[in-house]
């Protein structure tokens, strides 16, 4: 616990100082990912998405046209506040302060976005927050999980590792495989629980 809510105290404190600590907003690298992000998802619309993990709201902001409702967490105090802040151009957008894994919210989302937070959560915790989404998708949802390649702190779990846990329970849970994707900088991996294609999808409607 001690170490939790020193992790919590560090990631405030990023923000307290910053409010785009890691260059969200500026950075070419993350514009790039977001747009691979984006691109990546096969539907173009989406009924209701949750975004744990959501930082300052950047990819919130970019995913908020693409959902009828979008919630996303946090467990940074001044995170929330800044990522509230990002999506008030979107009224179908909300934040709120929630812990990753354990304060997991109810209902189901035909699309759940895990980017750059299950390393941080230890290998236990990813497997809690993998089996959490994966059981929280609708019929014919999306899951999509996205981590940095070159490590960080000593504790965090590897990103392929990440992603390993991911992809097995997806199996379990009987998705598709819709893309894998081995950037030089990132991991990005997409599963479907609709069994078409994108263009056999446009094909059939």
């Amino acid at each position: 616990m001690e170490r939790s809510l020193s992790r919590a105290d560090h990631f405030d404190a990023q923000f307290a100082q910053d409010a785009d600590p890691w260059r969200y907003r500026t950075s070419w690298y993350e514009a790039r990912k977001r747009a691979l992000t984006l691109a990546a998802l096969p539907r173009s619309h989406y009924r209701r998405a949750f975004e744990p993990g959501c930082a300052g709201g950047e990819l919130s902001a970019a995913l908020a046209p693409r959902c009828g409702q979008l919630l996303c967490a946090d467990f940074a105090p001044r995170a929330v506040e800044i990522a509230r802040s990002r999506l008030v151009p979107f009224p179908h957008a909300h934040v709120e302060q929630r812990t990753m894994p354990d304060d997991w919210p109810a209902g189901r989302f035909d699309l759940i976005v895990v980017s750059e937070i299950a390393y941080y959560l230890g290998e236990t915790g990813c497997a809690a927050l993998a089996a959490h989404a994966t059981e929280s998708l609708e019929a014919d949802a999306t899951l999509l999980c996205c981590h940095w390649r070159h490590g960080g702190e000593a504790w965090m779990v590897d990103s392929a590792r990440v992603h390993d846990i991911f992809a097995r329970q997806a199996t379990r849970a009987s998705l598709r495989p819709v893309l894998h994707a081995q950037d030089a900088d990132f991991l990005l991996d997409v599963w479907s629980a609709d069994r078409l294609s994108v263009s056999r999808r446009e094909r059939s409607g």
